[in-house]
């Protein structure tokens, strides 16, 4: 048995990879049990900060790269006692052996399985306080969660991308990229000018709270509700149902309409009515109409009923009134009762409109 053990294939005896292989085996089955009982102590810790967290989304944030994490450690730190087989050390490509290259796979899983930690803690990290933002009524710390998850998300991939150039090239190249940096900082930042600027906006638009995630906009032709503020561009889901993505300079810059901000709903209704129409039956649908904006409860006081011009042909009513803030059917069903009633009003008083020209404003 010991002489089959000490044989030796690809530079190494058979005890060794019989070692490697329980290990990861014995890695493997420890980690589902400790990987449970972690999560049941930190979990006990987490839920006072956090009551709201289920253990289940706990634990598929954290321990599973974990576990991943501690399988690829335990390998490297067993493999690096093994000798590696010289026939294997071949050149692979400008002067490049296999050895150098597995060795560089190694350390790029493991850059690998670290930013997925980070980037895992991150997510928990925003979870526990979106739990807790989900208490207050404010919808902008959920806004401000989601906006500084993806900026410190961006701060790793960087960081991640930094290590990736090391591993790969090598640390002189780094200090190159960053001694570059250093000298063409002018030239970088002219060359990603809109981004920066797009960036910038971002922070604006949190800390000035123009609008928020969920408010319906109106900027340049574009209406709809804003489902997401990114670090670069805000989207929103306009009435056509279709996805637009407006940069975060723009939404800044342009004239913007907080629709979901408005106190009041404005219509403006404009009649022109026929030149020949008597004065009697003229102020007998002024006074109609009058009553009629009274009578309803949707509309506010201060309406505004009158005669506003005429010509040689025409006499042009207007009809101003302020509505509560309602949206949709609600809106659009005391629109088209108002309407209907000042049509009956009209063919009542036998007034007839110049031409079949109407006018009807949302404000």
């Amino acid at each position: 048995m010991n002489n089959f053990l000490d044989q030796v294939i690809l530079g190494n005896p058979i005890q060794n990879y019989f070692i490697l292989a329980i290990l990861l085996l014995f890695v493997s089955m420890i980690k589902r049990y400790l990987s449970r009982w972690l999560a049941t102590q930190l979990y006990k810790e987490v839920r006072r900060w956090a009551p709201d967290i289920d253990q289940h989304e706990f634990s598929h944030l954290l321990l599973v790269p974990l576990e991943y994490f501690l399988l690829l450690v335990t390998f490297m730190l067993t493999v690096d006692h093994f000798n590696f087989p010289p026939e294997l050390d071949v050149p692979v490509y400008n002067g490049y052996t296999l050895k150098l290259l597995l060795h560089t796979i190694m350390e790029l899983a493991l850059t690998v399985s670290i930013i997925w930690i980070v980037l895992r803690v991150i997510d928990f990290i925003s979870l526990m306080i979106s739990k807790s933002a989900d208490l207050s009524h404010d919808i902008t710390d959920n806004q401000f969660i989601v906006f500084f998850r993806d900026f410190f998300k961006a701060i790793v991939f960087i960081f991640g991308a930094i290590a990736f150039i090391r591993i790969l090239f090598g640390a002189v190249l780094v200090n190159k990229i960053i001694a570059g940096l250093g000298i063409g900082a002018a030239a970088l930042a002219l060359a990603a000018k809109e981004s920066i600027e797009n960036l910038i906006c971002s922070f604006i638009i949190f800390f000035d709270k123009p609008f928020r995630v969920g408010d319906s906009v109106r900027v340049d032709a574009f209406q709809g509700n804003v489902e997401k503020i990114g670090l670069r561009s805000t989207r929103i889901r306009t009435q056509e149902k279709t996805y637009v993505t407006v940069p975060n300079k723009k939404m800044v810059d342009s004239v913007l309409d907080n629709l979901s901000l408005r106190t009041h709903q404005r219509a403006v209704l404009r009649l022109e009515v026929a030149g020949d129409t008597p004065a009697d039956n003229l102020i007998k649908v002024l006074q109609d109409i009058k009553q009629l904006l009274t009578a309803n409860e949707k509309v506010q006081d201060g309406f505004i009923v009158n005669l506003n011009e005429f010509t040689k042909d025409t006499y042009v009513i207007q009809i101003i009134y302020l509505t509560q803030v309602i949206e949709g059917v609600q809106y659009n069903a005391l629109r088209n009762e108002i309407n209907l009633a000042v049509i009956a009003s009209l063919e009542k008083r036998d007034v007839k409109l110049s031409s079949t020209k109407v006018e009807i404003h949302e404000k």
